[in-house]
């Protein structure tokens, strides 16, 4: 009986330490399970972070990457999309004083806006010329003091534009002046601070480059969308202010996804930047370049042999890198003549589009409405068109260089068919443009945003291309800076065009002609890739005949 009583005590001893047993390894299983899904989440969050791993860093980039495109997008060209913008500033009555009661040859009683029309052009005028002239200033500012704080001044600078328009009226229109010209200051150096993401996708760079220019452009649609919104009963005001609350995202981004001084090209193994849990890595741009192989492709623009009918050429010595010996060469000279008759022919056609559809159109409000919308929606196709761009630059970097050619002689001779169709597309726009046909205007429409595309991502993938990257700022910033000074003429095309009488039909032509000196550029850069070809050529000849000469002893 006793044993009987042991045996039963003995097998519940067993089960419980049986469950006790299994209830153990059951808790340590969810601990582990815990354990693993904690330690993924750290990991993947410290991948996201950038703090571990090449997968987290490619994350990090591609969410850079993403976040530029859209800062581009939403934010950065809004003020070319002035043509929008003057629909709703009429319809509220900014400069409305400035117009006039007239009677016309039948007696009826009308109304003459001219003036009003000249200082709505006047105000797209002076932000446009501060958009480019002050990228010199900035430029210094971005290569000097680094991303953080050129982005911390276009946070300041847009803010308070887009903060003045929501506090301007009908009786203080002229504070659109300095509004718009903060907006477009703050949105040139949020695209200046983003061109260098290309830098961290190799092969893909100068396509990148493109694509945040051709966003850049596409961004005018948000003043079509302001425009849109005011006809349902959102106030202009209110559209603005949430503009400048937006400010915070790129705040936001400023410090956890950008350097706090420059992407460096190419990037170093082991690079991070943006605030994370590890210390991110900081580059010298020039003392990182300055470090890298002489004859590897970053020594751009300077010739192993310069050019002796070349007096402006590059030459490789001392001041190989200096910033004035970029400043004074052919190259630097014709891409700002190039740049800068362009961009007069683009400020002028979008200065005056209001005042000539209403022209064309019989001063009917809902076909110029119809056509401005049309205008802005084609705005938006920027970011469509600019990528043909950069792959058209970028199609020789999958193949095998040519005997003894550089990286930067191929990028500079894959750039010259880009440089040559952004001329041939001006120029087919600036002829559309010049036929006052009402319904050819949709097609002008077209050629312009596919040029106005093209035009400025060129511009800043060819300077990156071409130029030291470390003065790639003060470049950029000034070939932008004096083509607003040639941009100037625009306010003369405007007063010429009001002599004869509203009409710009020959002013139109004259700029057409003036287009023509576009094509010089990529001419000369194919004749200077050429002369560099016989070069290499003749100095691989004389090296070969060198070695037969050495071991016929």
């Amino acid at each position: 009986m006793n044993a009987h009583k042991r045996a039963q005590v003995k097998n519940c001893c067993s089960d419980r330490n049986g469950n006790l047993q299994r209830f153990s390894n059951s808790v340590l299983h969810i601990n582990v399970t815990e354990d693993r899904l904690f330690l993924n989440l750290t990991v993947w969050t410290q991948r996201m972070l950038g703090c571990k791993g090449s997968s987290g860093t490619g994350v990090r980039y591609k969410l850079t990457l993403a976040t530029g495109l859209l800062e581009c997008l939403c934010f950065a060209g809004v003020v070319f999309g002035w043509a929008s913008l003057v629909f709703v500033l009429k319809t509220d009555g900014y400069f409305s004083d400035l117009c006039i009661n007239v009677t016309d040859a039948s007696g009826e009683l009308g109304s003459d806006c001219s003036l009003q029309d000249e200082n709505f052009s006047l105000v797209f005028t002076v932000a446009s010329f501060m958009n480019n002239f002050l990228t010199l200033p900035n430029g210094f500012v971005y290569d000097h003091f680094g991303t953080m704080a050129t982005r911390f001044l276009a946070i300041f600078l847009y803010t308070t534009g887009t903060f003045i328009v929501a506090l301007s009226s009908k009786a203080l229109s002229f504070l659109l002046f300095p509004a718009l010209a903060f907006i477009a200051v703050g949105g040139i150096l949020f695209l200046m601070t983003n061109i260098q993401v290309g830098n961290l996708f190799g092969t893909h760079r100068s396509t990148i480059i493109t694509v945040y220019n051709g966003a850049f452009d596409s961004s005018s649609v948000i003043f079509l969308i302001i425009k849109v919104l005011y006809e349902k009963g959102v106030s202009l005001h209110s559209s603005f202010l949430f503009l400048s609350a937006c400010n915070l995202i790129h705040l936001l981004r400023t410090l956890f996804l950008m350097p706090k001084s420059h992407i460096p090209y190419p990037i170093p193994e082991g690079y991070k930047y943006g605030m994370s849990c590890a210390k991110s890595t900081s580059y010298n741009v020039e003392q990182y370049e300055a470090n890298q192989d002489p004859s590897s492709d970053r020594s751009r623009g300077v010739d192993d042999e310069p050019l002796e009918t070349d007096s402006l050429q590059l030459t490789d010595n001392s001041e190989k890198d200096s910033f004035k010996s970029c400043v004074l060469s052919w190259l630097f000279l014709w891409h700002l003549i190039w740049l800068s008759v362009m961009q007069l022919r683009h400020y002028f056609f979008i200065g005056t589009l209001n005042p000539m559809l209403n022209r064309l159109a019989n001063q009917d409000p809902v076909i110029v409405s119809e056509y401005t919308n049309a205008f802005a929606f084609t705005q938006l196709c920027g970011v469509l068109c600019a990528p043909w761009n950069g792959l058209l630059m970028d199609r020789h970097k999958r193949k095998p260089l040519g005997s003894g050619m550089s990286e930067w002689e191929a990028d500079l001779h894959s750039s010259v068919l880009s440089l040559l169709l952004t001329s041939l597309q001006c120029l087919l726009f600036s002829i559309c443009a010049s036929i006052p046909f009402l319904p050819l205007q949709y097609m002008t429409f077209i050629l312009q945003v596919l040029n106005r595309s093209f035009l400025y991502g060129g511009n800043a993938a060819f300077i990156s291309i071409a130029f030291p990257a470390c003065h790639f700022g003060k470049l950029y910033g000034l070939v932008m800076s004096l083509s607003a000074v040639v941009s100037l003429l625009q306010y003369p095309c405007f007063a010429l065009n009001k002599v004869l009488g509203g009409d710009p039909f020959y002013v139109n032509i004259i700029l057409t002609f003036l287009t023509l000196m576009a094509f010089i550029h990529p001419v000369y850069v194919f004749l200077h890739c050429r002369e560099l070809a016989k070069q290499r050529e003749n100095s691989q000849s004389i090296l070969e005949a060198s070695i037969q000469e050495i071991s016929m002893y």
